[in-house]
């Protein structure tokens, strides 16, 4: 009832709107165990979201609660639209299977077809995987880079984002995860006073190249930040975003900032040196062993201070000037 509830709020607010709708991990029930099979929950979802999808679209929806379609319809255009709940390392029903309802030989076929008619894509999803999982998206990602224009994930409730490289160091691609409307302060373990204020992002788009141009996001009460004023890049391609982590992994002023916007303005207390190895490897390094080395070299240098300090000095004495 509550997918219902909310496909009629999104129809009502957006009646002419296409919407590209992914399952979450609380979208069934028992919660996070998602089956790779044919089953009534995605049979009443693929109804609910009938207006949503093309016939071809439902058939995918209902064997996995995966599809894919045509960007507004349009040649050249694609999205992608992937169950990552199957991935889950909470997801008892997946443990130990190569290829849950086949998602990843489909989504690898799909991409490669892209690549054939010069199509460019965007990938939606919901949450981060198991190692094992990892590592295979990892390798399609890497695969199919040229074609995959943009990631677009939730589910951790915060505004962050995870950078990917090609064997050489290059960055090659961005999964961006949306902050949620949900106010949810975590029980999780390990986690002090996690929580996040309400918050709806916007993304901004080149509709020729696909290029993310700016990220804006909204939150209460009623504030927004953007993401090209923010860290001072010209737009959200993964050299970009690759420039942002590199100043919040040198800079304290960047680091305070970009600590603020990942709880979207609730948690305001200063990032120490542990957090700020926390964030920068979570962001950087999206394979487990080489984020687990990350946290162990913790190697990143320290700005001094993010306030500007102008110095001028005279023949006689120096002067110091805050600002």
């Amino acid at each position: 009832s509550i997918i219902g509830n909310l496909t009629q709020i999104i129809k009502q607010v957006f009646p002419d709107t296409k919407v590209y709708s992914a399952l979450g991990n609380h979208d069934y029930h028992p919660k996070s165990q998602l089956p790779p099979v044919p089953n009534d929950i995605y049979y009443k979802v693929a109804d609910m979201w009938q207006s949503w999808m093309d016939p071809a679209s439902r058939n995918t929806f209902i064997r996995g609660g995966y599809y894919t379609e045509k960007l507004l319809n349009r040649a050249g255009y694609r999205m992608l639209v992937l169950n990552t709940n199957l991935y889950y390392d909470q997801n008892k029903v997946t443990l130990g299977m190569e290829d849950p309802a086949e998602q990843f030989g489909w989504a690898d076929q799909v991409l490669t077809e892209a690549a054939t008619n010069k199509e460019k894509v965007y990938i939606i999803g919901h949450l981060w995987f198991d190692p094992v999982f990892n590592d295979k998206f990892i390798q399609l990602i890497q695969k199919h880079h040229q074609v995959i224009l943009g990631q677009f994930f939730g589910h951790h409730h915060t505004d962050s984002f995870r950078m990917f490289y090609s064997s050489d160091g290059s960055p090659i691609g961005t999964m961006f995860l949306s902050p949620s409307v949900t106010p949810w302060k975590t029980t999780l373990p390990g986690v002090v006073d996690g929580a996040n204020n309400p918050g709806i992002r916007v993304f901004e788009y080149d509709t020729q190249t696909l290029l993310v141009k700016d990220v804006v996001t909204y939150y209460l009460n009623l504030t927004r930040y953007r993401l090209t004023e923010s860290f001072r890049v010209p737009d959200a391609s993964p050299a970009s975003m690759h420039h942002i982590l590199d100043r919040v992994a040198n800079d304290n002023c960047y680091l305070q900032k970009y600590y603020e916007f990942n709880s979207v303005s609730y948690d305001l207390t200063e990032c120490n040196k542990d957090c700020r190895v926390d964030h920068v490897c979570a962001a950087r390094e999206v394979d487990f062993y080489r984020y687990e080395h990350c946290l162990e070299k913790k190697y990143f240098s320290f700005s001094l201070s993010c306030l500007l300090w102008s110095v001028i000095v005279s023949l006689n004495s120096p002067y110091i000037f805050y600002s």
